[in-house]
């Protein structure tokens, strides 16, 4: 150690009496033996803890809202909301580019006729004139022997006003109907029960349009076809499709399932529309 260290150090350790004296009779009150390094390391201990008491109550108190540029509560609130509302916008926003990708699609197959593309708010009131479902008896008769033909539940439905029009329905489960086609209910469909984990599947060649799960009719999935139709198929377990997928006639697209609110066991809640008009679907399918 050079002499200027050690001179340094002998400093820093020499030690000095501090002594209090009483102003009028000088008599010594206290006193105290100290040296340049006790003082130092006293000054550098307290240093330590009162740097630790500030980033305690900095971090567990509300004292740090008053730091010059730390967001308040409220700001902080308001962040966490925006937040929220960015990310429920951005899946919003995924949604209609797949639904519009689901639209371009459709538009390039020259098979499907979108003149009048229906409304997936299924949940509007409709009303229509059940005179569009008549047919004639050529058509009844015409009717009834391809139902006695046809094994797997596969009917003729007459669902356009064009007398040449005619659509080979399969039908979407191997079920039992549970609970007809009511209008005055609002009831836009038929309720069909079967066998746990029994396939659901697409009634006619088309495109899915909706696949998502809401609250009270839980995993649902939607097919535009051919003619204005959509079909609509509620309370699944599992979604086999996504939008803008292409499905053939008979085709698996999602599991029979209990998933909602509206509901009260397994089940598929099965729906047909045409331009926006409710279709009772057992003018067209053959259910047991």
């Amino acid at each position: 150690m050079s002499s200027k260290k050690r001179k340094y150090w002998n400093k820093l350790r020499n030690r000095y009496k501090l002594t209090i004296f009483n102003e009028s009779t000088y008599e010594e009150v206290m006193h105290l033996r100290l040296s340049p390094l006790h003082v130092l390391t006293a000054l550098s201990t307290l240093a330590v803890v009162l740097i630790i008491l500030t980033i305690m109550l900095i971090a567990f108190t509300n004292l740090r809202e008053f730091i010059p540029g730390y967001p308040s509560q409220q700001l902080r609130r308001q962040i966490t909301q925006n937040a929220l509302r960015v990310d429920s916008l951005l899946n919003e926003v995924q949604k209609k580019d797949r639904f519009l990708h689901s639209i371009q699609t459709i538009l390039r197959d020259e098979n499907l006729d979108t003149t009048s593309f229906v409304s997936m708010q299924q949940n509007v009131k409709v009303t229509y004139d059940t005179s569009m479902l008549g047919m004639s008896e050529e058509e009844a008769g015409f009717r009834e022997i391809v139902e006695k033909e046809e094994k797997y539940n596969l009917t003729l439905g007459h669902v356009s006003s064009s007398d040449d029009d005619f659509y080979h329905f399969f039908s979407p489960l191997d079920g039992v109907v549970t609970n007809h086609f009511d209008e005055t209910t609002r009831h836009y469909g038929v309720d069909l029960v079967a066998k746990q984990n029994s396939n659901v599947l697409s009634v006619l060649d088309g495109v899915v349009i909706f696949t998502d799960w809401t609250i009270k009719t839980g995993y649902v999935i939607q097919v535009q076809h051919n003619g204005n139709l959509v079909s609509v198929y509620k309370h699944n377990s599992v979604l086999l499709k996504k939008q803008g997928d292409f499905v053939r006639a008979g085709e698996a697209i999602a599991v029979v399932g209990n998933t909602g609110e509206e509901t009260t066991g397994p089940h598929l809640h099965f729906e047909l529309w045409q331009a926006g008009k409710a279709l009772n679907p057992e003018t067209f399918i053959k259910f047991k």
